[in-house]
């Protein structure tokens, strides 16, 4: 369950630094009872990019396989041992 914080209560820096690393998750900010920041830990922002990038790889793939862009491995695999003499 996200967890919610008003913005008065970024003052607690360590506090907000602790909860950041026990959730794992993205604590929501608020201001006058809307959504204004989102803030967390490092290592849960690292995970998070490296996930966006896996998915935007997986989105190149299927776009190229849908389009019908990609070869066949043992084609692949055959030229690169003729190339490389393996």
């Amino acid at each position: 369950m996200p967890q919610i914080i008003p913005i008065r209560d970024l003052k607690n820096t360590s506090e907000i630094s602790e909860m950041c690393k026990k959730t794992n998750e993205p604590i929501f900010v608020t201001k006058n009872g809307y959504g204004d920041m989102v803030i967390m830990s490092m290592d849960t922002y690292e995970k998070k990019m490296f996930l966006l990038d896996v998915y935007a790889k997986l989105d190149e793939a299927d776009k190229q396989i849908k389009s019908n862009e990609v070869t066949d491995a043992f084609e692949n695999l055959s030229i690169l041992r003729e190339k490389y003499n393996v």
